[in-house]
């Protein structure tokens, strides 16, 4: 792996880790701050929130900064952030420091992924984004375990502080070896902007939105699925969790080197397949072995649709391409919310907890049936300018 790519990946590995570990001391935080865990819960919102606000925002007041330069200063944000958790004197301080910290990063996300593909070699542009996107991975299946002991033994002030400490060794490895380039645009906001009237970006960021609402609403509620469902032990959870990051990590590269080869065509075969997987797993999900096999399976598939999505977003919004991601970061955090939304009223008021695996397949076929779309008038574009 290229040393910018994997200055790059690291920082990744690092927000992810920031954004998750939550989840793993919130008990700790909310005892400590003689709040509710529903309170505290709030926290993991402020930071999605933080996102969904900072993606456009952010992107357009500093879109005419040098990347490089634009990066570390995202960062810099970032680090304080984190270390304004450590010290927070009491809960409304935390959220707003979460809230800080989640300001940033689709913007660095966006930012983060134009460079790459701007420094890979031309057909290696989904590949490249792989690479970068295995930070994400890695944030999830070992980041926030390592986070979760840090807080437990040392506290959870001692995790977020370490998140603090990670960025900043990432952001020396960025100022090192990460290569100076221009301003994304020199433009006016408002031909920035601009491009989010495309019909080509409005119907990207759409497959990326509805593409994932399934496989995330699933993901979301994974364990009482496991545990419940396809009756594991409590115990058996993080492991089977290991398998899931495991097929996120296969899928990721699988992912990046198909959409490099036949963007369009590969992302419809692929959310073809994560329709089946889901389907499947709702007809098996009472059968342990079976249930492995697809939690292997489903890892495989969401993160291998994820580097052709943001590829398709670039190769859309040539005129304005940090703008667009960041949106389609921002609007790949309203999924989730409206994922976990979406369950909620599946198991309270639905067909019930089983249902869930077919509804994220169903709504999978909605992901895909923009793919399609999206490819046919690509041809008939293609047809009209020959």
């Amino acid at each position: 792996m290229p040393l910018p790519v994997l200055s790059l990946m690291l920082v990744v590995f690092s927000l992810t880790t920031g954004e998750f570990v939550i989840a793993g001391i919130l008990p700790d935080v909310a005892s400590d701050l003689s709040v509710s865990i529903a309170a505290a819960g709030l926290l993991v919102t402020a930071y999605a929130v933080g996102m969904i606000v900072g993606g456009p925002t952010v992107t357009v007041m500093t879109a005419r900064l040098p990347r490089k330069t634009l990066i570390v200063s995202l960062l810099a944000v970032s680090i304080v952030g984190n270390l304004g958790s450590t010290v927070a004197p009491n809960y409304v301080v935390l959220l707003g420091m979460r809230f800080l910290s989640g300001l940033i990063v689709a913007t660095f996300f966006a930012v983060a992924i134009a460079t790459t593909v701007s420094m890979a070699p031309p057909g290696k542009q989904a590949s490249a984004v792989a690479k970068v996107a295995l930070g994400m991975n890695l944030g999830i299946i070992l980041g926030t375990p390592a986070g979760t002991f840090v807080g437990q033994n040392f506290g959870w002030r001692a995790t977020f502080a370490a998140v603090a400490i990670a960025t900043a060794l990432a952001t020396l490895l960025v100022l090192r070896f990460v290569p100076s380039q221009e301003a994304t645009t020199t433009g006016s906001v408002l031909s920035e902007l601009r491009v989010l009237g495309d019909r080509g970006v409005q119907l990207a960021i759409a497959l990326t939105a509805l593409g994932n609402v399934g496989v995330v609403m699933v993901f979301s509620y994974i364990a009482p699925l496991l545990t419940e469902v396809s009756k594991f032990a409590a115990s058996s959870v993080p492991i089977l969790l290991l398998v899931y990051g495991g097929g996120a990590v296969v899928g990721n590269f699988v992912g990046g080197w198909l959409s490099d080869r036949a963007l369009m065509p590969s992302l419809i075969g692929m959310l073809a397949v994560l329709a089946g997987v889901l389907a499947l797993f709702w007809a098996a999900s009472g059968i342990q072995v079976a249930a492995v096999v697809l939690t292997f399976a489903v890892g495989v598939m969401a993160f291998a649709i994820i580097p052709g999505m943001q590829t398709r977003v670039l190769s859309t919004a040539s005129t304005a391409p940090t703008l667009a991601v960041a949106v389609n970061a921002s609007g790949f955090q309203l999924s989730a919310a409206f994922a976990g939304w979406l369950g909620g009223r599946v198991i309270d008021n639905g067909p019930g907890l089983p249902a869930i695996y077919l509804v994220g397949s169903l709504l999978t076929l909605v992901g895909l049936a923009i793919a399609v779309y999206s490819h046919q008038r690509d041809r008939r574009l293609a047809l009209q300018t020959a």
